[in-house]
């Protein structure tokens, strides 16, 4: 007699037979109605078998099946749909036939989110503030998705700066209060897609499966949710975009689609590192073949984005997470060394059904000329990017890092920024330029400053108030320190982010003296930035250092605010009216505005303080 228990199983079988035994995937996973990129290309693969033989059919309303293209490994086959205005969202029966089998696999079309690119991919801009953050090292929201079964990197050990920690996006949705409160509108995270590497996953950088978001960060429901949650608060969300190089397990690298789906060398062969070769135009044609196509490291290989298969893949991926996931601003990791041909095709790309979204690429080079050939410039060359902006490597480390560090000079100490920041001509939009003191691969700006909190309340200062977008590394704010020899040491956990954690640096009552000093500084001062106008969007107008002493403006129709630093280490006596008589005509006093205090223009500025005041 079949017992009840006996029938509940086997209908539990019976619905799950379907997911065990599809083995064809698609990529991409699913698509959107409304799209402007409506030919979509699907990857499919099925890693146990020979596709070259099956019959592909597919009848949905709205949806013309045009292409069938068998690729060089017969494990892969590229199907293009046309995705018309008609179709509506829905399940798309995809058929595979074969003479002993019959495979049908799901390939849903969802709705475009509401608002099609205004509500959300609504850029990110001058107005805001960012916060980069490790989510691995952040805060441990969900200890039940610490280890996956079956992902190679079976790794957790705090004590261990490159073996996983625990913290996933729970951890950041728990804290998303603490940086509204902080002032931050923007939260970056390095990247949260599949790392299914047998080591040094922390980070994220060596994307195995573009279309799966780690399930040890949460998934992708928990990214779903962060997001959701950003947006409820009015916050934004950037997401961390690698085109160059995959991850080495990545299944199209263990499995090629095509011989040329990958830069491939003789031996193994590394990118030359070398920026210039690719506006030189002196350069070694091989050099700058090598510069592009050779790899970053030996974990990750350089994908070929001359195959227009790979490039849509990677294309289709970007626009699919954007609109999957409500992304407000597209970060892109190691630009300088993708084909920058295919880089334009990409951001157009976004930007045609994206309008709003802001993109920034890392340009970690030596020179404004350098940095601006890789985004929107004045230049005149044969080549021109359409990268909006990119991350401002040279207003740190020819700017404020000198700035700070170096004696006064002709050339040297604050008049490097000077002279930087002079450079601004290059740029078709500066004030979109990321600026930052530190990241994820760079020693901790405190550590820099020999851990001189005088000097390092004066970057803040500057970060807070100078041209572009400020961007925040995750403990900043609390005097996080460590230098990036080995990168490790400047991944460390954010104290509090873990329920065993003694101390949580997230309060003030877990923060030392110095530590509040800090954070309340730049919570004050990110605060008022929220609300004026003329740090947000305004002008800037600068004057040559004297002495070490630097005075820059920002100012609108609205406000005026006086931004005063002494990088000396000795008092110094400021006549405003008389000294920055552009900026101050009718005017005759300056309110501070992180201690709110009144002055006369007659301002008296001590060792390495900076002073930051509403003219009035």
């Amino acid at each position: 007699m079949t017992t009840v228990k006996t029938v509940i199983i086997s209908l539990l079988l019976f619905l799950a037979a379907p997911l065990f035994a599809q083995q064809t995937m698609l990529y991409p996973s699913n698509w959107f109605t409304g799209m402007k990129w409506n030919k979509v290309q699907i990857l499919v693969y099925n890693k146990n078998k020979s596709l070259k033989n099956t019959k592909v059919s597919l009848n949905y309303p709205g949806i013309s099946l045009v292409k069938i293209t068998p690729l060089e490994n017969e494990k892969y086959i590229a199907l293009d749909v046309i995705i018309s205005s008609l179709a509506k969202p829905g399940i798309v029966k995809i058929n595979f036939a074969e003479t002993s089998n019959n495979e049908v696999v799901l390939w849903p079309l969802k709705k475009r989110r509401e608002g099609n690119g205004v509500k959300y991919a609504q850029g990110v801009t001058s107005a805001d503030l960012v916060y980069l953050l490790m989510p691995d090292r952040f805060s441990n929201g969900d200890y039940s998705n610490d280890k996956i079964p079956g992902l190679k990197d079976q790794s957790l050990n705090r004590d261990s700066m490159y073996l996983r920690h625990g913290g996933d996006l729970q951890g950041v949705i728990n804290h998303i209060d603490y940086l509204k409160e902080l002032g931050v509108t923007t939260v970056w995270m390095t990247p949260v897609l599949l790392n299914d590497m047998p080591n040094r996953t922390e980070h994220g950088y060596a994307i195995t499966d573009h279309y799966t978001v780690d399930p040890r960060i949460g998934g992708s429901e928990a990214y779903k949710k962060l997001s959701d949650a950003l947006h409820a608060k009015g916050m934004k969300l950037i997401q961390d975009a690698i085109y160059n190089h995959l991850g080495l397990q990545h299944f199209t690298v263990q499995d090629k689609p095509m011989h040329d789906w990958l830069h491939e060398w003789p031996v193994y062969t590394q990118t030359t590192y070398k920026d210039q070769t690719l506006f030189d135009p002196y350069a070694a044609p091989s050099q700058t073949k090598q510069m592009s196509d050779g790899w970053f490291v030996r974990e990750m290989p350089d994908i070929n984005q001359a195959n227009l298969y790979a490039a849509n893949y990677l294309i289709q991926n970007a626009l699919w997470s954007v609109e999957e996931f409500g992304v407000d601003g597209w970060r892109i990791d190691t630009y300088i060394y993708n084909d920058l041909a295919f880089m334009n095709r990409c951001n157009k790309a976004l930007t045609a059904d994206f309008p709003h979204i802001s993109l920034f690429g890392e340009t970690w080079v030596h020179g404004v000329p350098n940095q601006s050939y890789f985004c929107e410039n004045n230049i005149n060359t044969p080549f021109k990017s359409n990268l909006q902006n990119t991350t401002d490597f040279q207003l740190l480390f020819y700017g404020i890092q000198p700035a700070l560090n170096e004696k006064y000079g002709w050339t040297d100490g604050v008049n490097k920024l000077y002279n930087t920041t002079a450079q601004d001509i290059l740029y078709k939009s500066p004030m979109g330029q990321v600026i930052f003191l530190d990241n994820h691969d760079l020693s901790r700006f405190f550590s820099v400053l020999n851990e001189d909190v005088a000097k390092y309340k004066m970057a803040l200062g500057w970060l807070l108030t100078f041209r572009g977008v400020p961007q925040l590394y995750y403990g900043d704010e609390i005097l996080m320190k460590g230098f990036s020899n080995p990168d490790g040491l400047v991944r460390s956990d954010f104290a509090g982010g873990w329920k065993e954690d003694t101390v949580s640096k997230f309060t003030a009552a877990g923060r030392s003296v110095m530590e509040n000093d800090v954070y309340n500084y730049l919570k004050t001062l990110a605060n008022f930035r929220l609300k004026s106008s003329a740090i947000k969007t305004g002008k800037m107008m600068q004057y040559a250092p004297d002495n070490g002493l630097y005075t820059y403006f920002r100012y609108d129709d609205a406000q005026k605010i006086i931004c005063v630093m002494n990088t000396s280490e000795e008092e110094k006596n400021v006549d405003a009216a008389k000294q920055y008589p552009d900026m101050t005509k009718g005017l005759s006093s300056i309110k501070n505005i992180i201690t709110g205090e009144k002055s006369t223009l007659q301002i008296k500025l001590k060792a390495k303080e900076m002073i930051i005041g509403m003219m009035e």
